[in-house]
């Protein structure tokens, strides 16, 4: 099962409203697409890279458009852990991860 955290749902409406200022058709689009990059993560969990600056096997990200989606393979699902823009400066503090 994939779950988006709360953390990256309130940065997905944050991406949508900003390109909605402009575009609501797009921003709608690039909204789906993104959610869509995650279905079937749980039957291939592996197919993301490593995230550098965490350094952990379990925290991957899939690249879509100009946004990184950061997820973590746990036992029992995948958890969507952020969806952040490419040039930003990720610090690993700032992704928040449930024991």
């Amino acid at each position: 099962m994939v779950r988006w955290t709360d953390h990256a749902l309130a940065q997905l409406r944050h991406i949508h409203d900003y390109i909605a200022q402009d575009s609501p058709f797009y921003a709608k689009r690039v909204a789906q697409a993104l959610v869509a990059k995650t279905l079937g993560l749980d039957e291939l969990p592996q197919q993301g890279r490593k995230v550098p600056e965490l350094n952990d096997e379990a925290v991957r990200e899939l690249p879509l458009y100009s946004y990184r989606i950061l997820y973590e393979i746990r036992p029992t699902q995948i958890d969507v852990l952020a969806v952040i823009h490419k040039r930003r400066d990720l610090q690993p503090e700032e992704i928040p991860r449930e024991a």
